[in-house]
């Protein structure tokens, strides 16, 4: 029987409009050291941020996100963050911004398999 471990994530929000306080879910990033798995996983729905935000870029916040996810999974060619160490780089993904994307507080768990955890997150967070 397989043994749960710990793992810890946070809800990617995009905020179309800062100063209104208004967010979109878009991803949950996911880390979970036992099993060394750092990803995240990102879905725009482009007719609910059309509402909130008319003029919003897509093609500009589809290449934040790209970054995001890069980063996450520790792909060299996307800067010096992306050099740290997993649990390093989910801290500073996940930290406190004021920008257009934006985390939830990092939330923990326990599973037994990240990937699964991962999908089930997106479906009840995200999708």
């Amino acid at each position: 029987m397989s043994e749960r471990t710990l793992y810890e994530y946070a809800v990617v929000r995009l905020v179309p409009r800062v100063e209104r306080e208004e967010f979109v879910n878009v991803g949950v990033a996911l880390y979970c050291k036992k099993y060394q798995y750092a990803e995240f996983l990102y879905h725009l729905d482009t007719n609910k941020l059309k509402v909130l935000c008319p003029d919003i870029d897509i093609e500009n916040i589809e290449k934040h996100l790209l970054s995001f996810q890069r980063i996450c999974t520790g792909d060299k060619a996307y800067g010096k963050i992306a050099h740290l160490e997993q649990a390093e780089r989910f801290r500073w993904l996940t930290a406190n911004r004021s920008t257009i994307i934006q985390c939830s507080p990092v939330h923990t768990g326990m599973c037994l398999s990240p990937q699964e955890t991962h999908k089930e997150l997106m479906d009840k967070l995200v999708l």
